[in-house]
């Protein structure tokens, strides 16, 4: 868990401070600087959306596998 919000806490710095520069050095209007800002945002939330909805349900999985483990029979009651 530690290492996952590592990650993220590092994916959203590297997005600021990259957002930062390209408003700082872009060479394009204010406008289209705007929309393609958003237009990357909405990108990344939906991947990071999809992220989260995937690994959800990987853990829900195996938190159901714990809770009802397969029940192994013994060799002599073959």
């Amino acid at each position: 868990m530690r290492r996952l919000l590592t990650f993220v806490l590092g994916l959203l710095s590297g997005a600021l401070v990259g957002a930062a520069t390209t408003i700082l050095l872009a060479p394009t209007s204010g406008e289209d600087l705007r929309s393609d800002f958003q237009t990357r945002f909405s990108r990344l939330r939906e991947e990071l959306q999809s992220a989260a909805d995937e690994r959800r349900e990987e853990l829900e999985r195996q938190l159901e596998a714990m809770r009802h483990p397969r029940r192994e029979i013994p060799l002599e009651d073959r």
